[in-house]
């Protein structure tokens, strides 16, 4: 748990009502979780259902048991799917925070884009790019990715 205030992420103008949500969410959990070193990424995602499921970045002491936040949450949303229903996620935001005590947006790594474009390519992701905090669709966090048929 923090114990000094972070400051909160402003979201953009650009940011609907909805992905406000999932940043809030990911922010409240990322602050009464957080352990330097151990759980310090976040993740709210929202299925095409509007259910919200959310993901705590796991540090394992060999570094190669460590599990991203985004894949703890895409793995809660497939349990908390239907059985045989697809895995549909609409929008994905992760926070960590800054040393300067501040949250920020941040992009998943590279095996997390590698995961969400598997199951969800048209997954609405928020990064914080060289212009500000904006929207990308998953598959365009890997240009020119091998798509594999399932």
């Amino acid at each position: 748990m923090i114990h000094e205030p972070v400051m909160a992420v402003l979201p953009p103008s650009a940011m609907a009502a909805a992905d406000v949500e999932l940043l809030d969410i990911a922010q409240a959990l990322l602050g009464r979780v957080w352990v330097h070193g151990r759980h310090e990424v976040a993740t709210a995602l929202r299925t095409a259902d509007g259910a919200v499921y959310t993901g705590v970045h796991m540090e394992g002491s060999c570094r190669r048991s460590s599990i991203c936040a985004e894949g703890v949450a895409l793995g809660t949303a497939r349990a908390g799917s239907a059985p045989g229903a697809p895995l549909e996620i609409v929008a994905v935001v992760s926070v960590q925070i800054k040393p300067a005590g501040q949250y920020r947006i941040i992009a998943p790594c590279g095996v997390c884009r590698e995961l969400i474009s598997d199951y969800c390519p048209d997954a609405r992701i928020w990064i914080t790019g060289d212009t500000g905090v904006l929207a990308v669709a998953a598959l365009d966090l890997l240009p020119h990715k091998t798509r594999r048929v399932w």
